[in-house]
């Protein structure tokens, strides 16, 4: 399948039907205990940044359960056996559609209050497969995923691209940035959001690295980080991106790939590649966060204070989801003189709205601002004069509903700011 998405309404009845089974072969261990063990109590509603800007009861992520448990029914219960239960249907895909891609962020808030534990994120993106099969899902996030495949990155960074803007960040920085090195013990990888509209946060991790005396080197083998075959379900897609990396880190002899900032491109490569791939990865999975704390921590970065007032706004897949929730905390200490803490914060902070590919979607643009008066809500009421974060992608999705808002609060990088406080 091609980009091109359509509607469930253009659907053929084999493809209803091969939707349908692709979600009936999707219900297999974990997925089928989630389908039976949800209460139906509604606690997740309160905990999802949709249903907390909207309202409306079907945002409830206890809701997007449905269509596994509606293929899990058809093969479990008598009437299914007897062809008796109800069927997936065209109907039944339209209406999911939006749930399961444009409303939700696969953020996971709604686990941390589920009595059960119920991991809907993880339904969320097996789900995805099901319409991804049949070319459903939105336009934009499936061209985004060929670009990846056939160009190198979403956004059509491509290897050459890559070499050039390499050569000018470092010409215009009059700053070392190794590109495929021989031998390298520390593999960086790149999003192309940073790359084509945050360039400096390139700059910044790069001048990081080497105030640290790192051995580190990009590679245009494998650096796109983004897996935009995950957020739509094409599994054959995200294995090509996990495959490169990996080839690259494996050329180059590294013991460590760091993720830059970016929170899904972490959580897939750190969490889901060697389920992907079918084998344990040669190499140890770092956020870009992780990886300079331990820095810091081996006296190897030191940063002049910043005496401004600052306030953390927590990437879903690295802190709640990914388990660095205290990384970034911990760079800021001794350096940030005024930090101020978001109420809530940490692993209940609230999502940007625009993770699991969300941001990437034109037609969810309307949802996904609303949500984002919730961060606004949370920053002003901390008083502090500057947002940071670190992760393009939360970056991104802020600075759009902030235009949108016309909202002027000031927002940065966590990254570029350390480097531009690093005492060399």
């Amino acid at each position: 399948m091609t980009g091109n998405a359509k509607s469930a309404a253009d659907l053929t009845d084999a493809e209803v039907k091969s939707a349908a089974d692709k979600l009936l072969s999707l219900v297999g261990g974990s997925i089928a205990t989630y389908t039976e063990a949800c209460l139906r109590c509604g606690q997740c509603a309160e905990a999802c940044h949709f249903y907390h800007a909207s309202g409306d009861p079907k945002h409830t992520p206890a809701y997007k359960l449905v269509p596994i448990a509606k293929a899990h029914k058809r093969s479990v219960s008598p009437l299914g056996w007897l062809g008796l239960a109800p069927k997936v249907t065209r109907e039944d895909l339209a209406e999911w559609e939006e749930l399961i891609f444009d409303s939700c962020t696969m953020c996971g808030r709604c686990t941390i209050v589920c009595p059960m534990a119920i991991d809907i994120s993880s339904v969320v993106a097996s789900t995805r497969q099901a319409f991804a099969k049949v070319g459903l899902g939105p336009a934009d996030l499936r061209e985004a995923a060929d670009n990846s495949r056939d160009r190198g990155s979403p956004l059509g960074l491509t290897p050459e691209a890559l070499e050039d803007r390499i050569e000018w960040l470092a010409d215009d920085n009059e700053l070392d940035i190794p590109l495929d090195k021989d031998k390298a013990e520390v593999l960086l990888t790149v999003s192309s959001i940073e790359m084509m509209k945050y360039p400096q946060s390139i700059v910044g991790m790069a001048k990081l690295m080497n105030a640290a005396g790192a051995d580190w080197t990009f590679s245009s083998v494998g650096y796109e980080s983004t897996n935009f075959g995950y957020l739509s379900g094409r599994g054959d897609i995200a294995r090509t991106m996990i495959e490169r990396i990996t080839t690259a880190a494996e050329k180059t002899g590294a013991k460590t790939v760091v993720i830059p900032e970016c929170g899904h491109a972490f959580g897939v490569m750190r969490w889901s590649a060697a389920n992907i791939l079918g084998r344990p990865l040669p190499f140890e999975v770092l956020h870009i966060t992780e990886y300079l704390a331990a820095l810091k921590r081996a006296g190897k970065l030191k940063f002049k204070p910043y005496d401004g007032s600052l306030t953390y706004h927590d990437p879903c897949q690295i802190s709640r989801r990914g388990g660095a929730t205290e990384e970034a905390r911990y760079l800021l200490e001794d350096f940030a003189t005024d930090f101020r803490e978001m109420t809530p914060t940490g692993n209940r902070n609230w999502c940007c709205g625009g993770g699991g590919g969300v941001q990437a979607m034109a037609r969810a643009a309307d949802l996904r601002h609303k949500v984002f008066q919730i961060k606004m809500d949370q920053v002003e009421k901390t008083g502090a004069e500057t947002l940071i974060s670190s992760c393009a992608n939360c970056r991104l999705t802020m600075d759009e509903s902030a235009e949108h808002f016309h909202w002027d609060h000031k927002r940065d990088s966590l990254i570029e700011l350390l480097a531009d406080h690093v005492i060399e």
